[in-house]
């Protein structure tokens, strides 16, 4: 049987058209890691971050060749890295003051994932890839009612497909609801080692509430 793909099943929050549209996301379970600075810094904590992350998401995965049984477990694709992105004092975000970044990184957790099974694989990451795993938190979100959208290029030119997300939203009778619990969302469906920069697939969330 082919394992569960996230992307595929739930199309609606992974794959939306390159046509703005308003969606309600309901709450979801996340490995997070919180930092801030540059995400491009060599060495930084982003890259660091990205790092645990996949870390305890394989480790996760990869529980059903180990003695440890997850109830409810089935085998399943991990789901596309994500990103929460915010800067002091700035309604969504200012591509151009990217050391002023506060960012959360994200990973989907399979509903089977309880807090004591995130425990466990918090230590069994530890202890096999001797690595300090302390800074990822499991965390519950609800992120509401949204605009989303794809955005087909480098993540430099986003600001584009972000402004053709405000004009849609104008005509719709919404307004961006930026706040210290909502923020600028971005969903990385290409492996930015493997993809041109042109070719890259992002999916764009901002939260809205009705003017």
């Amino acid at each position: 049987m082919a394992a569960f793909d996230y992307k595929k099943e739930y199309k609606e929050f992974y794959l939306p058209p390159k046509k703005p549209q308003i969606i309600e996301i309901p709450a979801m379970n996340f490995l997070a890691v919180r930092g801030q600075g540059n995400p491009n810094e060599e060495g930084g904590d982003y890259k660091n971050a990205i790092g645990l992350l996949y870390g305890m998401a394989y480790t996760i995965k990869m529980s059903k060749m180990g003695d440890h049984r997850i109830e409810g477990y089935f085998d399943y694709v991990v789901p596309p890295l994500e990103g929460f992105w915010w800067q002091e004092g700035t309604q969504g975000v200012d591509y151009s003051r990217k050391e002023d970044f506060q960012w959360i990184s994200l990973i989907r957790l399979p509903e089977f994932v309880t807090e004591d099974e995130f425990e466990w694989a918090c230590r069994e990451a530890t202890v096999k890839k001797e690595m300090d795993f302390s800074k990822v938190e499991f965390l519950t979100y609800e992120e509401g009612l949204c605009v989303q959208c794809m955005h087909i290029g480098p993540y430099d030119e986003e600001p584009d497909t972000v402004r053709r997300m405000e004009e849609y939203i104008e005509e719709q009778g919404y307004e961006t609801d930026f706040s210290d619990c909502r923020f600028h969302h971005e969903i990385y469906l290409s492996d930015v080692r493997r993809c041109k920069p042109e070719n890259l697939k992002t999916v764009i969330r901002h939260p809205v509430r009705k003017k």
